[in-house]
């Protein structure tokens, strides 16, 4: 009887340390919830807001999702949850490279990223990205380009076309997020609030 019980107090143990490691997971991830506003509508700032809205909408469409969600696919010839997931994590690569002030450099037989992986990184990727636009190592946002290396070749674009280009096609995708999941039948939490930037408790 007490090997049991032992045994049934060391499983709730595990089960209770495993909570504790994915809730605080979770809250270290930024974007919870979007930054206070800045007191000025200067270039970066407006930036950063956009990459914040982006980031609020993609922690929240991400969060949570199941195995059945991320194999999701809408018809036979289309990306997968997961496939979009890995998109967008690609996008903002593009976007972080262009204020490192680095080239998006292609690199074969990449090494597959989890779920949770993808998420902690594209989240990441957006809060660095959006620290560049309003902290001290912030750049004229003019100056910047965006820079894709093949091999001998580099083509260089400016950074208008991050804002019509990866930065729009990240939003869209995570809207296709939310559908997909809504499809599933695990819908994100009805308490978020794009509007206003935080979630109803």
């Amino acid at each position: 009887m007490k090997v049991h019980c032992y045994k049934f107090f060391f499983s709730l143990c595990l089960v209770a340390a495993s909570f504790q490691t994915l809730q605080s997971q979770s809250m270290e991830l930024p974007y919870q919830e979007i930054p206070e506003s800045p007191d000025n509508y200067k270039a970066g700032n407006v930036l950063a807001r956009m990459i914040d809205g982006l980031g609020y909408r993609y922690y929240w469409a991400t969060e949570g999702l199941t195995e059945k969600d991320l194999a999701y696919q809408p018809s036979a010839d289309g990306s997968s949850t997961y496939e979009t997931l890995k998109h967008i994590y690609g996008l903002t690569n593009t976007l972080l490279n262009a204020h490192k002030e680095v080239p998006n450099v292609r690199t074969p037989n990449q090494a597959e990223l989890d779920y949770q992986s993808l998420r902690k990184k594209t989240l990441e990727n957006l809060w660095e990205a959006r620290q560049l636009c309003v902290g001290k190592k912030a750049k004229q946002i003019a100056k910047l380009k965006i820079v894709f290396k093949r091999g001998e070749s580099t083509n260089e674009f400016p950074y208008w076309n991050m804002l019509n280009g990866p930065l729009a096609d990240a939003i869209y995708h995570t809207g296709q997020i939310v559908m997909m999941r809504r499809t599933t039948g695990n819908p994100i939490n009805p308490k978020v609030n794009v509007f206003i930037g935080k979630t109803r408790d």
